[in-house]
């Protein structure tokens, strides 16, 4: 009688984690790592860490690894740290907390070697449309999961809703939204009695904006943004068809970095002569960001005081989007869209999905 010997099934790999980017996403992510870790939460290890000038291994302590990037010196080269790392394989995990384009051009290449990417960086699934469909299209031919509730609304329930309603059959008719964190404080703030360019100062110190609050206030951010949420609605979106309404004039555009806080003052004057107009027909100044099957398009709107999007406070992110479901009464989401700590835990949201769906 021959024995039978069962087939060994070969161990599964764990996989393994790493980290772009250690500003302050990256900070609080590692923070937030640590204590989930001390948790006892299920979370892949955490490798390697990197920045623009280095990469340190975190077998130690994340931390130290994170203090020792931050306090390395530039780099000469044009390789960046990360590509002498040993390689991603597939079913490990990367999180890009960085706001770089080459970084985003990466995106597509590790889902297509079955790497899944989680992420925060808005210039993969917000930037060209043929960038978008190759990380879609590279993560649906490997089994990869992409991540990026931290890209709209800091891991508010809003992709997850559009693509549940899509999903479901429903039809979008369009979204609307206060997308900017830092421009819902603006304007939830702004009593047009003191000069903007104060409310500007006072956000960037906060940490709301970018150290170049002309990030913010150009529109670009909302603009990305609103992209990811149209094409997933099933809109293929190019930059070019989203207007976009800059709220810094011409020569504040084209002044260098540290020319920016003294020329503030450029904005004061167009602003208050909108928040008067406003106020007189008894409305509401919001920076919107809107779609429909026709057109999209960023800008500084009058919104009647009990309109959707003019609930809210702080830095809330306030999005209604109608559809065969929600035709005459939108549904709303809201929630706060700026701060590292929320970003960083919608980033690490996705990381822990995607560990426990292996």
């Amino acid at each position: 009688m021959s024995t039978v010997v069962p087939l060994r099934t070969p161990a599964r790999r764990a996989p393994r984690l790493a980290l772009l980017g250690t500003g302050v996403v990256g900070s609080a992510l590692v923070t937030r790592y640590e204590r989930l870790q001390a948790a006892e939460r299920p979370l892949p290890s955490l490798a390697w860490l990197a920045n623009s000038r280095a990469l340190h291994d975190c077998a130690g302590s994340p931390q130290r690894a994170l203090d020792d990037a931050n306090r390395a010196a530039a780099r000469t080269d044009d390789l960046p740290p990360w590509a002498e790392a040993e390689a991603l394989h597939a079913g490990d995990i990367v999180v890009d907390a960085t706001a770089s384009d080459a970084v985003a051009g990466w995106h597509a290449e590790w889902l297509s070697r079955g790497v899944h990417v989680v992420t925060a960086n808005k210039l993969g699934a917000g930037s060209t449309l043929s960038r978008a469909q190759a990380i879609a299209q590279a993560a649906a031919d490997a089994g990869a999961r992409y991540g990026e509730a931290a890209t709209v609304g800091a891991g508010l329930p809003l992709l997850r809703s559009l693509r549940a309603l899509v999903a479901g059959g429903d039809r979008i008719h369009r979204v609307e939204g206060v997308l900017s964190g830092s421009l819902a404080w603006l304007f939830n703030h702004y009593d047009g009695m003191r000069p903007f360019s104060n409310f500007v100062r006072q956000a960037r110190q906060a940490g709301y904006t970018e150290p170049d609050p002309r990030i913010d206030l150009s529109g670009e951010d909302v603009r990305r943004k609103l992209l990811i949420l149209a094409r997933a609605a099933g809109l293929p979106l190019e930059q070019s068809d989203v207007r976009v309404e800059s709220l810094v004039p011409a020569e504040l555009a084209a002044l260098p970095l540290e020319g920016v806080d003294a020329a503030l003052g450029q904005l004061d004057a167009p602003l208050a002569v909108r928040f008067k107009d406003a106020y007189r027909n008894g409305g509401r100044l919001r920076f919107v960001g809107r779609f429909d099957t026709e057109r999209a398009s960023v800008g500084l709107q009058v919104l009647p005081a009990d309109h959707p999007l003019c609930g809210g406070s702080g830095t809330d992110n306030r999005v209604a989007i109608y559809s065969d479901r929600y035709d005459e009464q939108p549904l709303v989401v809201q929630g706060p869209g700026a701060g590292a700590g929320i970003t960083a835990a919608a980033l690490l949201d996705d990381v822990l999905a995607i560990a426990a769906a292996r």
